[in-house]
């Protein structure tokens, strides 16, 4: 059986991911490596940290040395430090979002990037700008940072966190052609802002998962 470990700075995706991965990709074993220190660490200081980088790829090579045949990387904001490690693992290294943003840029030329962190949104442009160059496009990006909305999210009121985000999409609306949700724990909100602005809206739990099985060679009866 193929074994997948998804490395995650935060806890909210473990439980999404086990439910995403019985529909998708039943055929392979998936363990986790969940540190919420680490997006901590890159909130506080404005970014990765040499510190969470040096975690990080330690948690790449940990899941090659537990059996796994590929890292599914779950947070955007470390994306980067994810490309790299495909360098580095002596396993691959596949980002969560890399399917999303393949897709978006197919798909539109004016792309909001919704985001409750900033930490997140240069990241995720710059996945944008290498998906749409790999796809001989030109696109515009559009920031949309929900500001307090990963606050609101982390103390329980999702209430004020779904809000944040609506409003900060709202904002944007009439700029894009088309939204992505920089990070995984943003999917909830993928229809409800498809309904308020009109404009259809990507997220990458279940693309990421489908596209890693794409990458698996595993085929979708």
């Amino acid at each position: 059986m193929i074994k997948v470990v998804a490395v995650h700075t935060a806890m909210a995706l473990v439980e999404p991911m086990n439910q995403i991965f019985r529909q998708w990709l039943p055929e392979v074993k998936l363990n986790h490596i969940a540190d919420d220190s680490l997006i901590q660490e890159v909130i506080a200081n404005d970014g990765v940290t040499p510190a969470v980088r040096r975690r990080l790829l330690s948690y790449y090579v940990a899941a090659a040395d537990s059996g796994a045949s590929v890292v599914f990387n779950t947070c955007s904001s470390v994306g980067d430090i994810a490309d790299f490690g495909n360098t580095y693992a002596p396993i691959p290294v596949f980002r969560i979002d890399y399917p999303m943003a393949a897709k978006a840029v197919r798909e539109a030329d004016r792309i909001g990037v919704i985001s409750t962190l900033p930490t997140t949104l240069a990241p995720t442009r710059r996945l944008l700008e290498r998906a749409a160059s790999e796809a001989q496009r030109q696109v515009t990006l559009v920031d949309g940072l929900a500001e307090g909305a990963f606050q609101a999210g982390q103390s329980g009121d999702g209430a004020t966190h779904d809000r944040l985000i609506a409003e900060a999409a709202a904002r944007i609306a009439d700029k894009v052609d088309l939204f992505v949700l920089a990070q995984g724990s943003m999917a909830r909100m993928e229809e409800r802002l498809a309904d308020i602005t009109g404009n259809p809206v990507l997220s990458s739990p279940v693309l990421g998962v489908k596209g890693l099985r794409e990458f698996l060679q595993i085929d979708k009866a």
